[in-house]
């Protein structure tokens, strides 16, 4: 059994803005086997993610895996509102970097 990292298997891995109180996260597949490789290591779950951010799992208000598009998506609550005075991304889209190195188990 190998590992890759998940920047090497997904097309897309971004972060962005979802209102005042969210941050939003995708993670979308160009190929069906990368994605389902993925999907079945169960590497990327609301546990792994709230470990990975350091944030408890309430703070993850949607998990979805979706199929049709090949793709992971989850949406955290930010810690203060978009814009407001200490919060340093207002856009949401310079929080997806710790998603490029998990590790995911190949074959």
């Amino acid at each position: 059994m190998k590992t890759k990292k998940l920047v090497e298997l997904a097309k897309t891995i971004r972060s962005k803005n979802a209102g005042t109180d969210k941050i939003t996260f995708d993670i979308i597949f160009r190929e069906k086997e990368n994605y389902e490789f993925v999907k079945n290591s169960k590497c990327i779950t609301k546990e792994s993610i709230s470990k990975l951010y350091n944030i408890d799992i309430d703070r993850i208000c949607d998990f979805v895996e979706y199929d049709p598009a090949y793709a992971i998506k989850f949406t955290i609550y930010r810690d203060r509102p978009s814009g407001s005075p200490g919060e340093g991304d207002i856009f949401g889209c310079q929080q997806y970097p710790p998603l490029l190195g998990i590790e995911v188990l190949i074959g």
